[in-house]
């Protein structure tokens, strides 16, 4: 029994100090390497007295808790984001995610599992303390042999890494403790760094200054809706699996859209963000700004940088107003946006059931901004500039809506039916094949319904711009795929895609492969820049 816990304390420790900080890297050979801070952690036990060590141990028990905490917390956040976790500004991001968890299996499941997640991280540090003590402790009782298995451990080490040995691409000799330690110090110096330095960045704006008379001056008259589809990336278009049903969506849509007047030119825009986070997909884009973490994201929030939205309401021109069925407490951002009136989940009168984290079947979202907002005259003659955030096609893509007749739609009771005939998200959400074959089905919704809608309602002024806000994550995506989304322009008036023509965009509504690819931050000023806006510098 003894030896058994000791096998057991050795296997824990060893495995926690070789953990990788990615999915991909849970290959057994990654755990067949020895790891150089457990030669360290023998020698100092080896010569410290009694007490000292004890405390040591139990010390680098619970450090090593710690680190293995924030490596799960990389590993989970590589798998969704893309991107490891920062602890200067990811923590805000556990609420999200728990509040995600609530929507897609419900109260009592995501309670469960967070008062397990909580007593797993709590019984993880206890487990590792008493394991390093242990080790300590039996090696003090051995200390002959301890100390020359040490040494021979020791130059084990040195030897492999100096000759750089390998067992299937995998060093032998491994620093991955020490090495993910230094990740972590130089991302928190990083940050901080970014803060200051994003700060004078943001101070700076080629149009900050520009007059509201030369503001948009070739989209005056025209009625223009910006909408992000979520989740809406390259994948979609391209994977063989999602990309079958978006394609034959994306050209029948458009073929629809081309016998209702409509035509469009499409491209690919780089996201500042991946997996989730979509407001800083949104921010970026219309910012100008590469709004990649949620520090910048205040940062600019908080600032007069003009945003694209603003500079419609600037201009004089336009009334401005949001569309959030996604939003769903107080949303200060309004007032970056330059947004007239928004509509959040609340205040669209929707009477169906949830479709997990979306709060409103798109379809329905569109009817009401047509009865509320945009089939409305307006009393002062502006234009309108609108901003939708489609939410549909956000994770974990069951149960998913289905398109049913607009004269339908009434409160929305009509889904009922639909949603509780739908798949589960506890069916999905851990298989790839099916949330990869359900995600695909999601953007078809979500680009049916938007496309249909402006088939409809779309006049001879309307003039639409949707594109996706990221990537899905990983398990959807893949490991190795581009942060690249589509973007459409849609409109009747010729005039308004030939103001774009240098862009050499595709036609229609599903970008070329080798269609023209740009950072996100960099659309503001190409589309102010091609509809007429004259650059009045601000320099900070």
């Amino acid at each position: 029994m003894s030896l058994t816990v000791t096998l057991l304390a050795t296997a824990l420790v060893v495995v926690t100090l070789l953990l990788p900080a990615n999915v991909v890297g849970l290959r057994p050979v990654n755990f067949t390497r020895i790891p150089g801070e457990a030669v360290i952690g023998a020698a100092v036990a080896l010569a410290l007295p009694r007490r000292p060590r004890v405390v040591v141990a139990a010390v680098v028990g619970v450090a090593l808790g710690a680190f293995t905490v924030l490596n799960l917390l990389d590993m989970g956040f590589n798998q969704y984001l893309g991107r490891g976790f920062n602890l200067v500004l990811d923590w805000s991001l556990l609420t999200d995610a728990e509040s995600y968890l609530e929507d897609s299996l419900g109260r009592t499941a995501t309670l469960a599992a967070s008062a397990g997640v909580v007593a797993l991280v709590l019984l993880l540090f206890v487990l590792l303390a008493l394991s390093t003590v242990r080790l300590s402790n039996l090696l003090a009782r051995h200390s002959g042999r301890a100390t020359r298995g040490t040494l021979i451990a020791g130059v084990a080490w040195i030897t492999c890494s100096a000759f750089g040995l390998q067992i299937a691409g995998v060093p032998i000799a491994s620093d991955r403790t020490t090495t993910g330690l230094e990740i972590q110090a130089r991302r928190i110096s990083d940050t901080l760094k970014d803060e200051a330095e994003f700060q004078k960045v943001a101070k700076v704006d080629a149009f900050g200054n520009t007059p509201p008379d030369q503001l948009l001056t070739d989209l005056r008259g025209k009625d223009v809706v910006f909408t992000f589809v979520e989740s809406y990336g390259r994948s979609a278009v391209e994977d063989p699996i999602m990309a079958p049903g978006v394609d034959r969506t994306l050209a029948t849509s458009t073929d629809a859209l081309a016998k209702a007047g409509f035509h469009a030119k499409s491209g690919w825009l780089t996201s500042a963000t991946y997996g989730g986070s979509s407001w800083l997909g949104h921010s970026t884009t219309m910012s100008g700004l590469w709004i990649s973490n949620q520090q910048r994201y205040r940062t600019v929030m908080a600032s007069d940088h003009l945003s694209l939205t603003e500079a419609f309401r600037k201009s004089g021109a336009w009334d401005t107003v949001g569309v959030m069925p996604g939003v769903q407490k107080g949303w200060p951002e309004q007032k970056y946006y330059g947004l007239d009136k928004v509509y959040n989940a609340f205040q669209l009168g929707y009477q169906g059931p949830k479709f997990s984290w979306s709060t409103m079947p798109d379809q329905y979202a569109l009817e009401q901004f047509q009865q509320r907002v945009h089939g409305k005259k307006r009393a002062d003659g502006k234009d309108l500039m609108s901003f939708v955030i489609l939410t549909s096609s956000h994770q974990p893509w069951a149960p998913i809506p289905k398109m049913v007749g607009w004269d339908q739609l009434g409160d929305g009771s009509v889904f009922k039916g639909i949603q509780a005939a739908g798949k589960k998200p506890t069916d999905v959400i851990a298989d790839t094949t099916k949330s990869r074959e359900e995600y695909g089905k999601s953007i078809q919704y979500s680009v049916t319904a938007l496309t249909q809608w402006l088939e409809r309602y779309g006049t001879d002024d309307t003039v639409l711009v949707f594109l996706g806000d990221h990537q899905p994550i990983a398990r959807v995506s893949g490991n190795h795929a581009s942060r690249d989304v589509p973007i459409s322009i849609v409109a009747k008036d010729p005039k308004v895609l030939d103001r774009i023509n240098g862009w050499n965009w595709t036609d229609g509504l599903r970008p070329a492969h080798n269609a023209p690819v740009w950072k996100m931050s960099s659309f503001r000023d190409r589309f102010l820049a091609a509809y007429g806006s004259t650059p009045h510098p601000k320099k900070g």
